[in-house]
């Protein structure tokens, strides 16, 4: 693609790579030439899984930008539901997400399960059919076997300074969870936008919040920062209920009661059985310091985009910024 750049990041040495190296050499000396191949093949294509990620994609700018005159920023975020293996119904249900990120006139989008593979790279397919900026990360899997999937995020104004996190204290060795995050300027203020996707285990996730909620309040506290994405924790959690002692609850402060549900499990006859809150998009004030004007959950009933629900946030400068 156009102006597509792909940008290093900094991250600690990788002891898996040290020990492929080792087992290389070791292997070239005791095994005879078809079977040494063999097992570089196969431990190449480990590696390429258990790597920390080390690159991000940038398309700073959108392919129009706009002169808008707009007081207001619309932002969504969504966990695409990459369906591995099955992939099933993507281009359909890609197609059902541009459409509600077009009908909601969204100038920021938050990604989770972004995914990548010999048929299709989502990233650069949502690019070229909204026209918008946009980051991505790897976080799990590999182009190297064929599938990937990652975090990224979309804007309709230029993105600067892309930053990335691995979150929690002991990453697994094969699912990792990372934060992705880039400096947005909008017409009516600057803020840093942030897409994550945590753990399904408790533990995990309980040490994943922690980390993430201490490398944001580490930033500079004169600066907004908007996190959106699949928490994988219910709002009851003590998770959650941390994470609401510094930030602000877009859905909650606007809908201080009532369902907030954005996934829920069904039996094969249909019905519904299993109902939690994953979705969220949390703001810690700065400046200049913004104000919700409105915070809803989408889903269509026509094609549905992914297993869970879109969270929709409008916010607009503080009278006081």
């Amino acid at each position: 693609m156009e102006n597509l750049e792909v940008i290093q990041i900094p991250h600690k040495p990788d002891k898996f790579k040290h020990l492929t190296q080792s087992l290389r050499r070791l292997g070239r000396l005791i095994l005879p030439d078809l079977a040494y191949t063999h097992l570089w093949n196969l431990t190449h294509r480990v590696w390429t899984v258990v790597r920390p990620t080390s690159h991000v994609h940038l398309q700073r700018y959108p392919s129009l930008l706009l002169k808008s005159n707009r007081q207001q920023i619309t932002v969504i975020s969504a966990n695409l539901w990459h369906d591995w293996p099955f992939k099933r119904n993507i281009i359909d249900r890609l197609e059902s997400f541009a459409q509600l990120v077009e009908s909601n006139n969204a100038d920021i989008i938050l990604l989770q399960e972004v995914s990548r593979s010999a048929e299709l790279n989502v990233d650069e397919w949502l690019a070229n059919r909204l026209g918008m900026a946009y980051l991505y990360s790897r976080a799990n899997g590999s182009s190297e076997i064929g599938f990937e999937e990652g975090l990224a995020i979309f804007s309709r104004y230029p993105i600067q300074q892309p930053v990335m996190k691995s979150l929690g204290k002991y990453p697994s060795t094969f699912v990792r969870r990372i934060a992705l995050g880039a400096h947005i300027n909008t017409p009516v203020g600057g803020m840093l936008a942030m897409s994550v996707h945590l753990g399904l285990l408790k533990s995990r996730n309980t040490s994943q919040h922690a980390d993430l909620r201490q490398w944001v309040d580490s930033m500079p506290v004169d600066f907004p920062v908007l996190v959106g994405g699949d928490f994988n924790a219910h709002e009851t959690s003590p998770q959650i209920s941390q994470v609401k002692t510094t930030w602000l609850d877009t859905f909650r402060h606007m809908h201080p009661a009532g369902d907030a549900t954005t996934h829920e499990l069904h039996t094969p006859w249909g019905s519904s059985f299993h109902r939690r809150r994953l979705d969220y998009i949390f703001l810690r004030h700065g400046k200049p310091d913004w104000r919700v004007l409105e915070t809803k959950h989408l889903a269509t009933d026509k094609k549905p985009h992914s297993d869970h629900r879109i969270v929709l946030t409008r916010l607009a400068l503080s009278p006081t910024s």
